[in-house]
């Protein structure tokens, strides 16, 4: 998939002050600030860069730079800061303009207080511990969405949650501008993987959009041999062929490149498709979907748009981190009393970046859907924390899922299970977790990901204004009914 990478974005460091004080302190405020920015970028620790925009004093200031900011496309964000007092009437206005993610840096450039050399002049330039709370004020008045993190700069923790805000904002970013090819319709008859497409539209900015799979079917035959033999030299690289059976996986070649040109015809970055519209196409594409998917493509299986927008973003999200993030489908249970696990797997389509060995392509019957057997990549899954995310529509409004998982090496080697699989143990247990995220309306399709974190996701949800429920170790039935009680009454109320 051909995109900038996330470091190509960028945040604005937007430092309040005001002339009260005077040219001198205005002067040292401005130098403070870019060694601010200067020593965050140095940390390696953010995935996107700071930069120091400026130290606005006015109001006309403030607005001319959140214009700015809103119409630049590198700009995924604001981060700000009163190293001083500046009074917040001077950013109504431009706060009610601020079209991108918002954040509020609550920090100050001294860690220590300079016992014996602590003066007035200190104090007038050293004002963070009340220009933020006035800066707080006025976006708390506005009702104004926003992620707040308290800590002196240099510390470790300040710097990750801000680094984890700038995946979120990424993805708020990125949000707005994904394109989800359906191939074909959902599979008839289930609920869960509909949803009102205008209304995710005007809430995420997704356009979600069906194509024929004749449509496809077409590109597929002018795919050449030489496209093909490419791909099967691409799969060679990276896969163990454990079948000879070359001609079944050349057709998944085929398939994929189909797809791939299909999607970039488009500008997409996801698709789902169903097994019940194939038409002529003699395969279900498996080991095309997993490596699609493994280039950062998301996918939702059975015509599900939404887990594969939300797959495809959180690839985005964590780019870089390594974990492998994968479109997932919980299968079966392991109800062993004290051991009790969960099985995700599904027919063909998971991703191969969840895995730290290397994948096998095997062939294997399907069992479904009335087409030839199809090729596969069969791995299991690395252990390790994850989290579980389903994205659902609950009608006039949408509701992100977050189930806190381990996931573990399988206890089975499940030799006749040609599939890739993932085991783990949900928070707080097996029992506890199903009914949870089964009150809470959660889809047997998920995105899994070893990268992203429910504060991740939730920060994501509070910047495109949509709900959130987080199912973790804390968590319980009573409580949860509670949140979603209350949860119904307030977005009734929107």
């Amino acid at each position: 998939m051909q995109r900038e990478p996330i470091g190509s974005y960028e945040f604005w460091f937007v430092v309040g002050s005001q002339f009260l004080y005077g040219e001198e302190t205005l002067a040292e405020v401005a130098r403070h600030a870019k060694l601010m920015a200067d020593g965050l970028n140095k940390s390696d620790k953010l995935p996107c860069k700071v930069v120091y925009k400026t130290t606005a004093k006015t109001p006309l200031e403030i607005e001319n730079c959140i214009k700015e900011a809103n119409y630049d496309d590198s700009c995924a964000g604001i981060i700000t800061w009163m190293h001083t007092f500046s009074p917040s009437k001077m950013w109504i206005n431009a706060l009610n303009l601020l079209q991108k993610p918002y954040c509020h840096l609550h920090t100050q450039f001294n860690r220590m207080i300079p016992d014996t050399e602590i003066d007035m002049d200190f104090m007038n330039l050293n004002q963070s511990a009340h220009g933020d709370r006035e800066h707080a004020f006025i976006a708390a008045r506005m009702r104004i969405g926003r992620k707040i993190i308290a800590g002196f700069w240099e510390d470790e923790e300040v710097q990750k949650e801000l680094a984890s805000w700038m995946r979120s904002a990424v993805g708020a970013v990125e949000s707005r501008k994904l394109k989800v090819m359906r191939f074909g319709d959902n599979m008839r008859n289930v609920a869960v993987t509909e949803g009102d497409k205008v209304e995710v539209q005007m809430q995420l900015g997704w356009q979600v959009n069906t194509w024929g799979v004749g449509d496809l079917i077409k590109v597929l035959d002018s795919v050449t041999d030489a496209e093909v033999d490419a791909q099967m030299e691409a799969y060679r690289s990276r896969y163990e062929f454990a079948t000879k059976d070359l001609e079944t996986v050349r057709y998944q070649a085929r398939e994929e490149v189909a797809m791939r040109h299909f999607l970039e015809k488009e500008g997409a970055q996801a698709f789902s498709n169903t097994f019940e519209d194939l038409q002529q196409m003699r395969q279900l594409p498996g080991l095309a979907s997993q490596d699609l998917m493994r280039e950062g493509y998301g996918y939702g299986g059975e015509g599900d748009w939404k887990v594969s927008a939300m797959t495809s973003l959180i690839k985005r999200m964590t780019e870089g981190m390594g974990g492998g993030t994968s479109f997932m489908e919980d299968y079966t249970y392991h109800m062993e009393k004290g051991n009790e696990l969960s099985l995700g797997a599904h027919m063909l389509e998971i991703c191969p970046s969840i895995s730290t060995e290397k994948a096998r392509v095997e062939v294997h019957e399907l069992g479904i859907g009335g087409k030839e057997p199809p090729a596969r990549l069969v791995f299991e899954g690395h252990p390790g924390k994850a989290i579980l995310a389903s994205l659902v529509d609950m009608g006039g409004r949408v509701r992100l899922i977050v189930n806190e998982i381990e996931v573990v090496k399988p206890i089975y080697r499940m030799p006749k299970l040609p599939v890739a699989r993932v085991m783990w143990r949900p928070e707080p247990d097996l029992n506890t977790a199903a009914k949870l995220w089964m009150l809470a309306g959660g889809a047997h399709h998920a995105t899994l990901s070893y990268d992203a974190t429910a504060q991740m996701l939730e920060d994501w949800c509070e910047i495109m204004g949509i709900e959130f429920v987080h199912i973790n170790k804390e968590t319980t039935l009573s409580s949860l009914k509670q949140q979603l009680f209350l949860s119904d009454l307030a977005w009734k109320l929107r």
